[in-house]
């Protein structure tokens, strides 16, 4: 097999590279998002429809403290990207490293916090009642891997920068494949419950560490660091920091939403409609999976382009990611108005012990969850515009830019509009207010990316 090389970035067609670049993009996000999904099914099948809002109750927390890799990886690849397209590979080797030690400072301190303020964390973000004991329980042992999941994340981004797709794919696969066994060992047939849950996901956590981790060892990687990388670098942390303020800035605006949105369903409908909003969130997961992958696969190649100074190609790969994207959206946004019925069945369980209250709980989800998904993805087909464009500013090293129109559509519109639509429509308000944000921000991520294409790269 010939090497791949971060050369192909600028030389390719963009459409070939594109799909190139996005197709294992899609389907390791596909792979992961399957796990979310299936992870849920399992739970709800096997522990109980609490459980899964026990785990919806701890996610953003861990993601949040995982997203500070991605962040710090999105960031410092964007660097490497564009200093490989200018022949910097000093500078692209530096960064690296200095990605590797700011994610281990910084998550690990993070982790200590979270575990020592456990107690009034879980509550905060919608876990009281029936739900606290188990999401205590899954929050703990998971937040122990979640440093692991935070490197894993960065050094993802940093293999899609080099232009190795297949071997990002695989690194995205792993976990998720580890996952789904440790759940069948630990769940189905130890029965340990939330605490099997919990290690199935921390297993697969470290297994994917550990592929990434040979990765950068084996001859694959033209990232070939010492220990002279490591030590922190001002000005490359704050290029960093800026570019990857922008990743944690939306995954901490995530983590406020979930926050707002456990508690104020909490207060509508009590554990039954967090219930109906973990599954409207695994699918916002699970669903959007090849939107997320082209715009994942278009990065590094607007990125690499840049640096470069082939601005052809990168008007070329903006429009072309658009266009894909958009009609993935659209297949996506036909199968979940057809079949929400049938896609929310799938997360409930019919075992015959079920006690009244789980009973009543799972009549409570069937009877709500279509609508809520009607309206959460009603606006699915034109979110491309959105994604690619935030996604833009942020692979050209634009941090402002990058970070205002990554915050557009949670941050400026989606809490607004869940803070004041429900008290006026109730449960609908909540659901309405996604595909309101959703429209809001597209217009004006549209707007801005075009005065940008015209300013540029034309």
């Amino acid at each position: 097999m010939a090497k791949i090389t971060s050369e192909e970035l600028g030389q390719e067609p963009i459409g070939k590279l594109l799909i190139k670049q996005a197709v294992p993009a899609s389907i390791g996000i596909l792979v992961m998002s399957l796990n979310v999904l299936v992870d849920s099914i399992f739970v709800g099948n096997w522990i109980g429809s609490i459980a899964i809002a026990a785990i919806n109750v701890v996610l953003p927390v861990s993601f949040f403290i995982a997203a500070l890799g991605m962040a710090i990886g999105i960031g410092g690849s964007s660097i490497i990207s564009r200093a490989l397209g200018a022949n910097n590979r000093d500078k692209a080797l530096k960064t690296f490293g200095n990605q590797i030690t700011l994610t281990l400072l910084v998550t690990i301190t993070m982790v200590a916090l979270g575990l020592y303020f456990v107690d009034s964390l879980i509550p905060a973000f919608g876990g009281k009642g029936a739900i606290f004991e188990p999401a205590k329980i899954y929050y703990t042992i998971i937040l122990y891997g979640v440093p692991f999941l935070a490197l894993c994340m960065m050094g993802n981004t940093v293999i899609r920068a080099e232009g190795k797709p297949r071997f990002a794919m695989i690194a995205m696969i792993i976990p998720s494949v580890g996952n789904l066994l440790m759940d069948y060992i630990f769940i189905y047939v130890f029965d340990w419950g939330m605490q099997g849950a919990a290690w199935a996901t921390t297993v697969g956590y470290l297994l994917c560490f550990f592929y990434v981790f040979y990765f950068f060892l084996s001859d694959n990687s033209e990232l070939k660091i010492d220990i002279s990388h490591f030590g922190l670098d001002r000005s490359i942390l704050r290029e960093i920091g800026s570019l990857g303020f922008v990743t944690l800035a939306r995954q901490a605006v995530t983590s406020i939403t979930y926050l707002l949105m456990n508690n104020i369903l909490f207060n509508l409908g009590g554990e039954a409609m967090v219930a109906v909003y973990a599954i409207i969130g695994r699918m916002l997961m699970f669903a959007l999976f090849p939107v997320f992958g082209v715009t994942q696969g278009f990065l590094p190649i607007a990125g690499y382009n840049y640096g470069a100074v082939k601005y052809d190609r990168v008007k070329e790969s903006i429009y072309t990611a658009i266009k894909y994207a958009a009609l993935v959206a659209t297949l996506v946004f036909v199968v979940l108005m057809v079949f929400p019925s049938e896609i929310a069945s799938l997360f409930l369980s019919n075992r015959p012990e079920l006690s009244p209250e789980e009973i009543e709980t799972n009549n409570f989800v069937r009877q709500h969850t279509p609508l809520a998904m009607r309206l959460v993805f009603a606006a699915t087909p034109i979110i491309a515009i959105q994604l690619i464009g935030a996604a833009y500013f942020q692979a050209i090293g634009k941090a402002i830019p990058a970070l205002l129109l990554t915050l557009t559509r949670q941050g400026f519109f989606f809490i607004p509009l869940i803070l004041i639509l429900p008290n006026f429509m109730g449960e609908i308000g909540v659901w309405l207010s996604f595909c309101i944000a959703d429209v809001l921000s597209t217009v004006v991520t549209g707007f801005f990316l075009q005065k940008e294409i015209r300013a540029e790269l034309s």
